[in-house]
């Protein structure tokens, strides 16, 4: 699907924080298109990590709505605004909290269209953080993706970089059907040059580094960790290639699989808890599809902890990229 064009004369480039970002797409969406609307907690004053930042003093109350602390109200109200015709943008504060109002989600937003024969759409984005916050320990600090890119209905959206953030959530309020977009707590103050011409497809890989002795496939903040190794293998002579997917569903199949035919080994990285992550999806995949060797690296299966020490834990390090990228290439 073609995306909207930014205003004409406004593609320069320019740097921007992640959350900024976001907030311009945010508002760029909102001023092309009078059915966008934001509801969630704290959205008035811009969010917990400035994402709606000036929004509500651009567009007023009655379209950047602060709701009640009621995730499963918050979610059920943006699944009715849907199907009543609006494209909400539901603010979770983040994933943790969002458990709270996942019937909404799952069983309403992600199955209408199905159940229902095609009479009723659901064009929802729902805002839901994902990721390590530092200290804040268990319940603030997960990475459930795999979750959502389980079930059918669903597209799920991971962007690491503020153009992605950007471009991505752009296309996502654009799409039509319930978009599950998982930014990363860590990385709103990130900064990075936007562009607002660029339109990124959802369902499109971005290839971030070229290298034919292994692929590395990862997404979110784990993607800029694997751009850190790779950067430390390239010192030590070894080519690794490095796919961020964006899109963990629909993902890039044809992008992923090419790369790993072409070097026969993949490495799949990420934050989440490695029992059950979306990794084994792809690394099954390209086993099947190509016979390439393939290997997991995510967290271990322990809640993450508080004190810097239990925290680092859970944590999937560029040391310990390189060195399982180099047991690959033994």
């Amino acid at each position: 699907m073609a995306l909207k064009p930014s205003p004409a004369g406004d593609t320069a480039l320019r740097t921007l924080s992640y959350a900024q970002a976001a907030a311009l797409a945010v508002q760029r969406e909102m001023e092309a298109d009078t059915h966008v609307v934001v509801l969630g907690e704290d959205v008035g004053r811009g969010g917990i990590f400035g994402q709606y930042q000036g929004l509500q003093q651009r567009f007023g109350a009655q379209r950047v709505i602060d709701t009640p602390i009621s995730e499963a109200a918050i979610m059920g109200a943006g699944v009715g605004m849907a199907l009543a015709g609006l494209r909400p943008v539901v603010e979770m504060r983040v994933v943790d909290f969002a458990l709270c109002g996942l019937d909404e989600l799952v069983n309403q937003a992600a199955k209408n269209r199905f159940m229902f024969g095609g009479q009723g759409r659901v064009p929802l984005v729902a805002r839901l953080p994902i990721g390590i916050w530092d200290s804040s320990a268990a319940q603030h600090s997960q990475s459930l993706e795999a979750w959502f890119a389980h079930l059918p209905g669903l597209t799920v959206v991971c962007p690491s970089t503020a153009q992605d953030n950007h471009s991505l959530l752009r296309a996502a309020l654009q799409c039509g059907d319930p978009v599950v977009y998982m930014e990363h707590k860590t990385l709103w103050g990130q900064p990075g040059e936007v562009d607002e011409s660029l339109a990124v497809p959802l369902g499109r890989a971005a290839v971030r580094r070229e290298g034919g002795d292994l692929t590395l496939v990862s997404w979110s903040r784990q993607a800029l960790v694997c751009e850190e190794a790779c950067a430390q293998l390239a010192r030590q002579g070894i080519h690794a290639g490095l796919i961020d997917l964006r899109t963990l569903w629909p993902w890039d199949r044809e992008t992923v699989l090419g790369a790993c035919a072409r070097s026969g080994r993949l490495l799949v990285v990420h934050e989440a808890v490695q029992a059950a992550g979306f990794g084994a999806e792809i690394a099954a995949s390209a086993a099947e599809a190509t016979g390439c060797r393939v290997r997991r690296l995510g967290a271990p299966r322990i809640p993450v902890g508080y004190a810097p020490v239990l925290e680092a834990q859970s944590r999937v390090s560029a040391d310990q990229i390189v060195a399982t990228a180099r047991e690959m290439l033994a």
